[in-house]
């Protein structure tokens, strides 16, 4: 089986640890084989071969216990990609524990048996190690500093989420997983990636490009596939607490102990989480632009082993996060802006193995998320508006894997969902209902050369069907170097909101229109005089005309490792999206309001590259670096340029020497919110004789357009940007008493960058924190 495809990023081991048991010169099946450092466990098969993959660089130790055997024993020290093979002869003799270990026969994720190892795109693992050492919080403050990607803010009134931007596509592109099972709750397309807290996290799968063969119809852009932590061996707990600048406090719970005998294990999570908010406009607005809020999360897992073949996993998660925000911006209208967001996720899932080969996993996944958004003037105490918005899903899938020991494994699935959704500003809304099935897996047919692929068929009450296939290749030119290369595709119908919702942003003064009740909306306006303007192009163009977006995505990379102190990885990508849904304006409003729908630009690209590199220049030193350059147009706007079609041919101004000229298709800049150059370096060092860790951190995100301002409708050089800038972190830790203190210093933004234009970029932020585990000393 393959050890892994089109996998990149700096601080992913590919290290696997492979062997074959036997008896004298015979295969032992049924032996169990327990890698110690990782908890992982599994049996021999009828070849007495056993494989533990994605491990991250460490000690360990691996037993081997069988009826009627000697139980066997071995240490090493596995670096980035080390893959060791063992070829182990076991001795007659007795085997005390083989009752009792049996029952540990869990797997690293058994809940799913869908691996980010089968995606034709780019994948890039942040394990449980790299995050603590970060120092993080929120799941946003972690994705922000890997390569390609950027945190993106909404702070409207109804709209203050935390999304990400992937290679250029949008949040709304990317789809939020948790063990594989999709979260939901967008504000405006966004999924708040601050609601999530780090903590009980194993690992993060980041999965770059169209992954709907994998996921699904809205992973168009990517996944970001959290891993929850499993594998219970012994009882401790975990309590931290973190305090600082904006009066930020961040008090976690972790618990987690083998019970039944040790045949089931349970782990239990909580989280609490303030902040103050901030204003990064002091000079227009007296409040703030980043709200104060309580956020509280809770989870749980349990897991039972009913015998040796079966196991059951019963999971859960509640989060509530609570805010009010003031705006005055000085004209003698004070806002307050209330927002409370809830979800509810639970899922119970059993996996069967047949035999060694033949795997199943069944699994239901509920959850329901609800928001509640306000604005009220503070001083008549009077509602300027209201959106309450619930969104409920119901999704049942059955999984079946099957495997031979070097030649191919196969992933096949089907399933289906009931998604139900109200709001107080949507009409005419019903139910969607999906149905899905998918088959997947590698194969290497020659000894250097890996094969993935993946095919699904998505099908949707109201938009059809769409198959998306997908396909990768690795070829290992030498030991060092790696070739790779991916096509994968994607589908994404519109969502209830772009389709139906109407919402007024007061504070804002602008209105939404959803696309199938464009015509009949704005009738109703200009019939109560409510209308100054309508752009009678966009609405011939745009109304009840939204169309699925599909894309595809190419990549092509090398990777260089030397398996000992150096990796370098390059790649190029290039995505095509057609029809991607984009806001804009439509109409203006009687009080100069702008009324903003939904159209489909024709073709959108985002193209570029990416290299990184790590570089380890002794034990326990880490050095990395990241880069991506990108370009993101929209086609559809360049041909409009050279064609001179209005609006695209208003003269250009240029407000420093006064003069204006024709438009020319090199004056387009891109697409808003995209920067073309992004990078990171990173620096992390561990002083095991004083058990002491250090890093820093340094971001940097190129200028990006953040809009229109000279009203040629698309962006060009005259236009308002968001400069560049760099963002300095470091983090300090000190573990004392056995390694059950530790004492942690975090220094986010250590140079106070700010901008008006970003609301939802702290200042300075200085926190000091404490946790202690408590574990057993072995």
């Amino acid at each position: 089986m393959i050890s892994g495809l089109l996998f990149t990023g700096n601080l992913y081991s590919q290290n696997t640890v492979k062997g074959i048991v036997r008896h004298f010169s015979a295969p032992l099946p049924d032996a169990l084989v327990r890698l110690v450092g990782s908890e992982q466990i599994t049996l021999t098969d009828k070849n007495g071969y056993f494989l533990f993959e994605e491990l991250p660089s460490g000690e360990y130790s691996l037993t081997v216990t069988a009826v009627g055997f000697k139980e066997y024993h071995s240490s090493f020290t596995l670096s980035d990609s080390n893959r060791i093979k063992l070829d182990i002869t076991m001795e007659p003799g007795i085997a005390l524990d083989e009752v009792l270990l049996i029952s540990h026969r869990a797997k690293k994720n058994p809940d799913n048996l869908i691996s980010a190892k089968y995606s034709a795109m780019p994948v890039t693992v942040i394990d449980r190690k790299t995050i603590a050492l970060m120092g993080s919080r929120r799941l946003d403050e972690v994705l922000k500093e890997q390569t390609g990607l950027a945190i993106v803010n909404n702070i409207g009134g109804g709209a203050r989420s935390v999304g990400l931007q992937m290679q250029g596509f949008g949040s709304e592109y990317i789809m939020v997983l948790i063990d594989g099972q999709p979260m939901v709750g967008r504000n405006s397309g966004n999924f708040d990636l601050s609601r999530i807290s780090v903590s009980n996290i194993e690992r993060i799968e980041i999965i770059k490009g169209a992954a709907s063969s994998l996921y699904g119809s809205e992973a168009l852009g990517g996944t970001v596939n959290i891993i929850t932590r499993h594998g219970v061996t012994h009882p401790q707990l975990l309590v931290s607490a973190n305090y600082g600048s904006l009066d930020i406090t961040d008090c976690t719970v972790d618990a987690e102990a083998p019970i039944l005998n040790e045949k089931g294990s349970v782990n239990l999570a909580a989280n609490y989480y303030h902040t103050d908010g901030f204003n990064t406009n002091t000079h227009y607005i007296n409040g703030t632009t980043s709200p104060p809020y309580d956020n509280y999360s809770m989870q749980g897992r349990t897991r039972y082993q009913m015998n040796e073949n079966t196991l059951w996993s019963i999971s859960g998660r509640y989060g509530l996060r609570r805010s009010f925000m003031e705006k005055d911006f000085g004209l003698g209208n004070i806002s307050g802006d209330h927002q409370d967001e809830g979800d509810l996720n639970l899922s119970a899932a059993v996996n069967h193995h047949f035999n060694a080969n033949l795997k199943s996993v069944t699994r239901y996944y509920f959850t329901h998320y609800k928001a509640d958004m306000s604005v009220a003037w503070q001083q008549t105490n009077s509602t300027a508006s209201q959106d309450i918005f619930t969104q409920t899903l119901h999704r049942a899938e059955q999984q079946i894997a099957f495997s031979t020991n070097n030649s191919y494994h196969l992933v096949a699935g089907m399933g289906g969902g009931l998604e139900k959704m109200n709001d107080t500003g949507l009409s005419d809304v019903g139910n969607l209902t999906t149905f899905f099935t998918y088959l997947q897996g590698d194969w290497s047919p020659f000894k250097n050369v890996e094969i993935v692929g993946g095919l699904r068929y998505d099908k949707t009450n109201s938009f059809g069907g769409n198959l998306n296939p997908s396909t990768g290749i690795r070829y290992h030119i030498s030991t060092n170097t790696t070739l790779k290369a991916g096509i994968g595709t994607g589908f994404k119908a519109p969502d209830f909101k772009t389709n139906y919702l109407v919402f007024y942003n007061p504070t804002a003064n602008y209105l939404i229109v959803g696309n199938a009740v464009l015509g009949t909306t704005l009738q109703q306006l200009q019939d109560q005089g409510q209308i100054s303007e309508v752009r009678q192009y966009v609405l011939d163009q745009a109304d009840d005309n939204l169309q699925a977006e599909t894309s595809t995505s190419y990549n092509l990379g090398m990777t260089w490792d030397n398996k000992k102190s150096f990796r370098a990885e390059a790649s190029v990508f290039y995505h095509a999206i057609k029809n991607q849904i984009n806001s804009i304006q439509v109409a203006t409003g009687t009080n100069n309001s702008i009324i903003y729908t939904y159209q489909n630009l024709p073709k959108a690209v985002y193209k570029g590259f990416e290299l990184s590199a790590k570089y380890t220049p002794f034990e326990n030193m880490e050095l990395s670096a990241g880069y991506q350059f990108l370009i993101a147009k929209d086609l559809s706007v360049q041909d409009s340029i050279r064609a001179g079609n209005w609006p695209y041919n208003q003269n250009i101004h240029d407000p420093v020497t006064g003069n204006s000229y024709p438009p020319k298709v090199s004056d387009y800049w891109g697409i808003e919110n995209r920067s073309r150059h992004m990078y990171n370096l990173r620096a992390f060092y561990l002083h095991k004789p004083w058990d002491l860790s250090a890093n820093i951190r340094v971001n940097y995100r190129g200028k990006y357009p953040f809009g229109d301002r000279n009203g040629n409708h698309f962006i060009d050089r005259y236009d308002t940007f968001v400069q560049q800038y760099y963002l300095v972190n470091a983090t300090l830790e000190k573990k004392i008493w056995k390694r059950h203190l530790s004492i942690r210093l975090t220094l986010d933004n250590i140079f106070d960058y700010t901008d008006p234009l970003m609301p939802g970029q702290p200042g300075r932020i200085v926190l000091a924190g404490l946790s202690y585990h408590f574990f057993k000393d072995i």
